[in-house]
């Protein structure tokens, strides 16, 4: 088939979350989710935590079995890559020269990870944590792996050292900044997860750059810093965030930058052309109605469901409220709000007993929630989150104070 209805490039969450919401919505066209990647549409946040540690194969963290999309009239279009569109003639080019036509476009691609720019970037040994050939890569390394370098004191960087130094790897976390999770967390918490890495015997420098990757015979041996010092190692893993996949629509007039920018429904500024998940740049009212891209499953998903109901007739808008997770060693991370521009930020419980909430207030109201081994405040403080509610400080910071009851 050269024409779909509905042809969704990307076959991540929010790209399966589309095809699998369009035909919950009773959508009787043709559908067919176009992949770079031969797998099966596959969950992406297992990659640095337990399909990496080993506590899952990966049949157990694919999205669907492959039976599913065929008794759904899916087409997978996998191990194809899109290098150009063209909105006037709705028909996008594939880098084998081939192409494909569309009624509906949606643009779910995601990113693809920052790289260094530094000597010896791009020699074996040097990894990213995005695909399941990435990891699987890795893994397959990790016998002759003794030493550990990662660059990049995120989420992503910070999972996989979790992962190393539980299986007995002597690990180094590289970070730019004067602290971790800088971006996406208050200090408290960078703080906290520093002291956890340190005691599991991760070596955390800050405020670090690199200057190059020491290599040997086309092999990573090591990482050398801008003041000189040289830490050996036989893998480095870069976790330094990601660039948006959005250069087809970019160069076919689609406006944007630092994503490609899409309205309230997920619409581009091109004819029938939708954009979700990580690559797709939001006003979003939780951020003060800044631009942003948000990158979650959650996002992802919501702006999925948002889209098939549009392409359905719908006038459903995205409101949804932003939450992640994060699990290294015995803590579970949950992050309900954004905290950006946060002004106040109100402890709940004791870091020193590894389960408390850190609450992020903006002008009084709650924006956000870190809570760390505390899942019943993650769940009540979504309503705090949701509504904006300025509750008494006091009874915010009494960790024997329900969150339900401040929303009520």
């Amino acid at each position: 088939m050269d024409h779909y209805d509905v042809l969704i490039v990307g076959a991540g969450h929010g790209g399966a979350q589309a095809a699998l919401t369009l035909r919950q919505q009773k959508f009787e066209g043709t559908i067919a989710l176009l992949g770079d990647e031969p797998e099966l549409p596959y969950e992406r946040p297992p990659l640095s935590k337990d399909y990496f540690s080993g506590e899952k194969t990966f049949e157990r963290i694919l999205i669907r079995p492959a039976a599913f999309w065929e008794e759904r009239n899916v087409d997978l279009l996998l191990g194809r890559r899109v290098v150009s569109v063209d909105p006037a003639a709705h028909r996008v080019t594939l880098a084998d020269g081939s192409s494909l036509g569309y009624g509906k476009l949606i643009w779910a691609t995601g990113g693809s990870p920052r790289r260094l720019t530094c000597t010896g970037h791009d020699v074996k040994g040097v990894h990213a944590v995005r695909t399941r050939a990435d990891v699987d890569t890795m893994m397959g390394e990790l016998a002759t792996t003794n030493r550990v370098v990662v660059i990049g004191g995120g989420y992503i960087g910070l999972e996989a050292a979790a992962v190393l130094s539980k299986l007995g790897k002597q690990v180094t976390v590289l970070e730019a900044l004067d602290r971790v999770l800088a971006r996406v967390a208050g200090e408290p918490l960078s703080r906290f997860y520093e002291a956890e890495h340190r005691a599991h015997g991760v070596d955390v420098r800050l405020n670090v750059a690199v200057d190059c990757i020491v290599e040997k015979d086309g092999r990573a041996v090591g990482v050398r810093l801008a003041d000189g010092t040289e830490l050996p190692a036989e893998m480095v893993i870069v976790g330094i965030g990601i660039i948006p996949a959005i250069e087809p629509l970019i160069a076919a007039g689609a406006a944007g930058g630092n994503g490609v920018d899409v309205d309230g429904q997920c619409r581009t500024s091109l004819p029938d052309i939708f954009a979700i998940g990580d690559c797709a740049a939001h006003e979003n009212g939780f951020a003060g109605g800044a631009r942003i891209r948000l990158e979650s499953v959650q996002n992802a998903n919501d702006q999925a469901t948002i889209v098939a109901k549009a392409i359905m007739g719908g006038d459903d808008v995205y409101s949804a409220v932003p939450w992640f997770w994060s699990n290294q060693y015995d803590l579970r991370l949950q992050t309900v709000g954004l905290s950006i521009g946060h002004d106040r930020i109100v402890m709940r419980g004791d870091p020193a007993e590894r389960s408390f909430s850190i609450v992020y207030l903006k002008d009084g109201r709650v924006i956000a929630l870190d809570c760390v081994n505390a899942t019943k405040d993650y769940v009540q403080g979504r309503a705090l989150v949701a509504s904006g509610i300025a509750p008494p400080l006091d009874q915010l910071a009494d960790a024997g104070v329900q969150l339900k009851t401040l929303a009520a």
